[in-house]
């Protein structure tokens, strides 16, 4: 089943339909171009947002242009954590005039991960990503993280693959599931492996048996596979990816 997206003209992209905190993927529109960000050190939210803030109007961009973010957080957060968090992030978001509290319906892809091992103190930004005005400018795209849960609707507990199973054949089959998921989302937009510029894994549990017969015979790790010694934003997922097919990346 192919995914839905959605224009969000304002912001120069469009967008695969998600939940309410995040959509799903993002891909710039004709004329335009995704720019990601990197903070050389993770940055804590409310400061995060105002360097964004300023970095995008610095730009000569609107903060509508804002697309897609990766965050730090200290701890998986518990379903209902989760969802305070969530409410609490989007205000902002809906401020900028990018998220429609009425609707529910957020354009801003998002990865939201916990270091194993000396992270943040709270949640923080590591990166993000705008468009910019580029005529003919290459496609660019970043598709959200996911884990090994369907998105939406029952709690984590009933939708996630192999559920509290953490042995090497669940892992491969939660591994499978977030590959395909990545598949799905960039087959909306019209692309696949072969378009991304970078992958990033985020588990704490060996990826070494099926690194080679699942994710890079797939054509993703293409360019390498960056593995971030993290968890999922959730208690109990296991498994998360995300990728990018962009041009221009910028550390600051």
């Amino acid at each position: 089943m192919t995914a839905e997206t959605i224009d969000f003209a304002a912001g120069g992209y469009r967008f695969i339909k998600g939940v309410f905190q995040y959509s799903a993927g993002v891909s710039a529109l004709p004329g335009h171009r995704l720019v990601r960000v990197r903070f050389r050190e993770p940055v804590a939210l409310v400061e995060g947002f105002q360097r964004i803030e300023a970095h995008i109007k610095a730009a000569g961009r609107p903060l509508t242009s804002f697309a897609a973010c990766e965050l730090r957080s200290p701890a998986p957060f518990t379903d209902e954590g989760f969802r305070a968090f969530n409410e609490v992030y989007v205000v902002t978001l809906e401020k900028w005039g990018i998220y429609v509290g009425q609707t529910r319906i957020n354009p801003v892809a998002r990865s939201n991960v916990c270091p194993e091992i000396s992270g943040p103190a709270g949640p923080s930004f590591h990166a993000f990503t705008y468009t910019e005005s580029a005529p003919g400018a290459a496609p660019s795209f970043v598709i959200a993280g996911s884990g090994e849960a369907v998105e939406g609707g029952a709690t984590y507990r009933e939708r996630t693959v192999r559920y509290r199973d953490t042995s090497p054949d669940a892992m491969h089959e939660k591994a499978r599931y977030v590959l395909g998921e990545m598949e799905r989302r960039m087959a909306a937009f019209g692309f696949g492996w072969k378009d991304t510029t970078a992958a990033q894994v985020y588990t704490v549990h060996d990826l070494h048996p099926f690194l080679a017969g699942e994710i890079v015979q797939r054509g993703a790790a293409r360019h390498g596979l960056s593995w971030h010694y993290c968890r999922p934003p959730v208690v109990d997922l296991e498994y998360e990816m995300d990728c990018r097919g962009l041009e221009l990346e910028r550390v600051i």
